[in-house]
C-alpha cells in the first residue's frame, strides 16, 4: 500500500491545532472527570414514619410525588434511620458512623467538631454544598464549632431544631430572621436558588434539605387541610397529647384534628419535592442528579394510630420506630423502577456517595456500607449487620462530667414554638468520656442481619429482655424466636457486645488521635 507523504505545511498546521486545543482545555482529564460527577440532593422528613406514604398503602395520606419516585426509581423497602430519634440519625446521615461514637445520644446532643462529614469529603472533590432546614446537631450560629459551616457546608439557611409555618432561620450563621411562607416550600426555593448558582459555575452540587415537617405541633395551608376534611369520625373520639401552637406547652386535642394538620404537612412537603424535581428537569439536571428521600425516625405517639402495619413508634427499637420511607431517583443510572429488600440505613449515605464521587472513606471506624450494589441492581443482600443503640446517658454522665464543647458555644439562637426548660431556644450538650466501662453497655440495643433482628432491653418493665425476630417472615415482630433459636441469639449477642466495645472506644476520642 502506498503511503502519502505529509507536507511540512500540514505538519505545522497539525501542531498548531494540537497546541490550540491544549490551551483551550488545559486539564482535559480533570474536566472530563468533573463533568461525569453526579449531583446529589438528599431530602429528609422529620418524624416521617414508614407507613406514612401512599406507596406503602396508607389509607389517607396523599403523597403523589413520593409515590411517583417510588414507581420510577429505587424503592428501599427496608430502609432504617440510624436511631429512633432525630439528632442521632442526623449524625449518622452525615458521618457514616453510629451517633454514639461521638456523643450524639439523643435530641439536643451535639455532634463533635472532629467528625468528618460527607460535605467535607465532597468539598475536596470539587462539589459546592449547602444545607437547608432542620440541623439539630448543634447551634447554627456562626461561632458554633458544630454548625453546618463547621461541618463542611458552603452555605446554609438552617434552624437549630425544627420549624413550622413562617420559620425563623439563620442564613450562614447570622442573626435569625423570620421568613413568611410555608416551611417546606421556603427551603426548597432556597435549594433551587443554590443549584442555579452551582450550574452557572459549572460545578457539581451537594444539597441537603432537612424538612421541619411533619414534626409536631402541626399546621397547614388551607388547600392542604381541605384534603383531609373527611377523615373518619371515630378519630374525633380519641385525644392525643402534643405541643400547643398558641402556648408552646403540652395540650390534649382530638386525634382527628391533629391528623388533619399532620397529613396536610406531609402533602405540602411532598409537593415541594415535586417543585424541585420539575426544576431539575427544566434545567437539564435531572438525569445526572441523584435525589434521595428518607425519614429520620418512626411516627410519633401523637400520630401512630392509622395505617400502621409495623410494631412500635418513634423512640422504640421495633420496626415502627426505626423503619422509614426510603427512595432514590437517578434517571441516568436507575432506568427502570425497582424495589429492593437490601437492608439499608442512614449510615450508608456517606459510603455510598464517596463511592459514586470516587472519594476515599475516612480513616476511622464506619458503620455504614456503600449501597451501589443495590443502586446498580447487582445485589439484594447486605453482607454486614446493622446496629442500633439507645445509650443510657444517665448512667454514664452526671453533674461532674466535663463538657466536650464550651457551653456558651452550645447555646442555640433560633426560636421555635415548642417550649423546653422554660425557653423557646435550644441548648445542646456533649460530654467527655474518658474510659470505657462495662456499666455503659446497657440501653435498648439491636443487631440486625439479612434475616434476624435481635433486640435487647426494649421492654420498659424488663431491661434485660431478649427478643429475636425473623423479619423476612415476620416483619410485624409478633413471634419472639429467642427460645426456638438459642444458638442464633447467643451468636448475635456476642457480635453486638463486640460492636458496642468499638463504639465506646470511639466515644473516648480514640478515633481522633
Amino acid at each position: 500500500m502506498k503511503i502519502k507523504k505529509i507536507s511540512g505545511a500540514a505538519i505545522i498546521f497539525l501542531v498548531v491545532l494540537h497546541l490550540s486545543s491544549c490551551s483551550w482545555n488545559k486539564n482535559p482529564d480533570k474536566q472530563s472527570k468533573e463533568q461525569k460527577l453526579p449531583n446529589f440532593v438528599l431530602l429528609m422528613g422529620d418524624d416521617h414514619g414508614w407507613d406514612e406514604v401512599g406507596y406503602n398503602g396508607h389509607p389517607h395520606i396523599k403523597t403523589p410525588v413520593l409515590d411517583e419516585m417510588a414507581n420510577q426509581g429505587l424503592r428501599l423497602d427496608r430502609f432504617y434511620s440510624g436511631h429512633p430519634s432525630c439528632s442521632p440519625t442526623r449524625g449518622s446521615f452525615l458521618t457514616g458512623r453510629h451517633p454514639n461514637r461521638y456523643g450524639t445520644f439523643a435530641p439536643n446532643w451535639s455532634i463533635r467538631p472532629e467528625e468528618i462529614s460527607i460535605a467535607h469529603i465532597l468539598g475536596k472533590a470539587g462539589y459546592t454544598s449547602a444545607h437547608y432546614g432542620k440541623w439539630h446537631l448543634g447551634p447554627v450560629k456562626s461561632d458554633s464549632p458544630t454548625s453546618p459551616g463547621a461541618m463542611g457546608f458552603d452555605e446554609w439557611l438552617s434552624h437549630d431544631n425544627f420549624f413550622e409555618m413562617n420559620p425563623v432561620l439563620s442564613r450562614n450563621g447570622e442573626t435569625p430572621q423570620r421568613i413568611e411562607g410555608e416551611g417546606s416550600q421556603i427551603i426548597i426555593d432556597e435549594a433551587i436558588t443554590f443549584i442555579k448558582k452551582s450550574k452557572q459555575k459549572n460545578r457539581p452540587f451537594f444539597v441537603v434539605v432537612w424538612y421541619g415537617s411533619p414534626h409536631e405541633p402541626y399546621s397547614g395551608l388551607p388547600e392542604d387541610l381541605a384534603l383531609y376534611d373527611d377523615l373518619p369520625s371515630e378519630y374525633a373520639e380519641q385525644t392525643v397529647r402534643l405541643t400547643s401552637n398558641e402556648t408552646g406547652k403540652s395540650v390534649k386535642r382530638p386525634l382527628r384534628d391533629v391528623l388533619r394538620e399532620r397529613y396536610a404537612e406531609i402533602t405540602a412537603m411532598d409537593r415541594s419535592i415535586g417543585v424541585l424535581r420539575d426544576y431539575l428537569k427544566e434545567a437539564g439536571l435531572r438525569d445526572n442528579t441523584l435525589v434521595w428521600y428518607c425519614g429520620d425516625n418512626g411516627t410519633p405517639a401523637s400520630a401512630a394510630r392509622t395505617g400502621m402495619t409495623l410494631r412500635g413508634q418513634k423512640g422504640t427499637m421495633y420496626e415502627g420506630g426505626i423503619r422509614v420511607p426510603g427512595v432514590i431517583e437517578w434517571p441516568s443510572h436507575i432506568r427502570q423502577a425497582r424495589t429492593t429488600q437490601f437492608n439499608s440505613v442512614t449510615s450508608d449515605i456517606l459510603p455510598t456517595l464517596c463511592e459514586l464521587a470516587d472519594q476515599p472513606l475516612p480513616n476511622r471506624p464506619l458503620d455504614g456500607v456503600s449501597l451501589t450494589p443495590a443502586i446498580n441492581g447487582t445485589s439484594q443482600s447486605r453482607q454486614s449487620p446493622i446496629y442500633f443503640w439507645s445509650f443510657e446517658t444517665g448512667k454514664a454522665f452526671n453533674k461532674e462530667s466535663k463538657p466536650y464543647i464550651d457551653p456558651q458555644l452550645q447555646e442555640g439562637t433560633t426560636p421555635l414554638i415548642k417550649m423546653m426548660d422554660g425557653k423557646y431556644t435550644r441548648t445542646f450538650r456533649n460530654f467527655k468520656y474518658p474510659v470505657v466501662s462495662e456499666n455503659d453497655f446497657g440501653g435498648a440495643r439491636v443487631m440486625m442481619d439479612k434475616q434476624y433482628k435481635l433486640i435487647i432491653g426494649a421492654q420498659p418493665e424488663d431491661k434485660s429482655s431478649i427478643e429475636l425476630y425473623d423479619l423476612l417472615n415476620d416483619p410485624a415482630e409478633n413471634d419472639n424466636l429467642v427460645n426456638a433459636h438459642p444458638a442464633v441469639s447467643e451468636a448475635m449477642q456476642i457480635q453486638l457486645h463486640d460492636w458496642q466495645q468499638s463504639v465506646l472506644e470511639s466515644l473516648t476520642g480514640k478515633d481522633y488521635q
